[in-house]
């Protein structure tokens, strides 16, 4: 099992916080353009960013043999594949849905690391943490998480909606079993696969891209800048250094900071189950990583010798 360090309990902390917060910025970016190209834009930015970045430091990426094949796989199931399934999953069915579906990543991603990662064995301990985290996030959403849509087509939406999740989560397996890699050029890469797809996708869905006004810009670099690039450098580092089922923890973070941030910026109401769940999200926390919390605290407890 891999040693989980303070620094990646800071390191999920803050992407739970960044993409629970990402929404709102979407939320606001939408206003002044359309999301194919919203998303185009961010991923194109950080794309760019990271790669000058790495070029900086010499273009280095595998350390030994080279894997190109998984590293295609993972660029298209990280990026562009499960976004265009949630944008098109999404027009028929309630947003409930769309955050359940991604609340269940941790669930899809046990079975898989105890499988193809050494060391992450799917104990009956985490299976019951995972679920209590995962019914934690079901009540925090509400009656809408599995209320119908009736729209036609919600049978598929709602498949395309749980493609998207196994798609982040065999990305994840995937990454972990690559060879030694340089993590920043790894972030890049991966942008740039998903540049390379969602472009031709956004021009195809909606047209040729039109200059939005400055302040959709202002928030679509941001998007690019803090979500995007930096985060996705973050979980880089946290699945090829915690491993993948730790990395699922942020899944559980996300609409907590999501409806929080939203009733703070943007005047939404509080969910009156929102305690209850948060109860519910931590106490899964705790039981899911009980034997890494122990090893944190007890390492944090013991003091020098003279």
């Amino acid at each position: 099992m891999p040693n989980i360090a303070p620094r990646y309990w800071l390191m999920i902390a803050i992407l739970g916080f960044v993409w629970g917060g990402t929404f709102l910025l979407i939320k606001l970016a939408l206003e002044g353009t359309t999301p194919f190209w919203l998303a185009a834009s961010r991923i194109c930015f950080a794309a760019l960013l990271l790669t000058a970045i790495w070029g900086l430091r010499g273009f280095k990426l595998f350390k030994s043999e080279a894997n190109w094949p998984s590293l295609t796989i993972i660029g298209i199931l990280s990026t562009a594949l499960p976004f265009m399934l949630i944008s098109w999953g999404q027009q028929h069915v309630s947003s409930g849905f769309t955050g359940v579906s991604m609340a269940a990543i941790p669930l899809m991603v046990l079975p898989l690391a105890h499988v193809f990662i050494p060391g992450e064995q799917m104990t009956l301990r985490r299976v019951i943490g995972f679920a209590i985290g995962f019914a934690g996030v079901a009540v925090l959403l509400g009656s809408t998480a599995f209320e119908s849509s009736g729209a036609a087509l919600e049978g598929y939406g709602r498949a395309a909606c749980l493609a998207a999740a196994a798609c982040y989560s065999v990305s994840s397996i995937l990454t972990r079993r690559l060879p030694p890699v340089d993590p920043l050029g790894l972030a890049a890469i991966l942008l740039l696969i998903g540049s390379a797809l969602i472009i031709p996708v956004a021009w195809l869905a909606e047209g040729p891209p039109v200059i939005p006004d400055t302040r959709t810009l202002a928030i679509a670099a941001v998007l690019g800048l803090i979500p995007t690039a930096a985060a996705n450098l973050l979980r880089v580092i946290v699945v090829r250094e915690a491993g993948p089922t730790f990395m699922t923890l942020t899944n559980y973070q996300v609409p907590v900071w999501a409806v929080v941030l939203g009733a703070v910026f943007l005047g939404e109401e509080l969910p009156p189950a929102i305690l209850i769940a948060l109860l519910l999200i931590l106490s899964g926390l705790c039981i899911s990583q009980f034997g890494a919390l122990t090893r944190l605290f007890g390492r944090e407890g013991k003091k020098p010798t003279q």
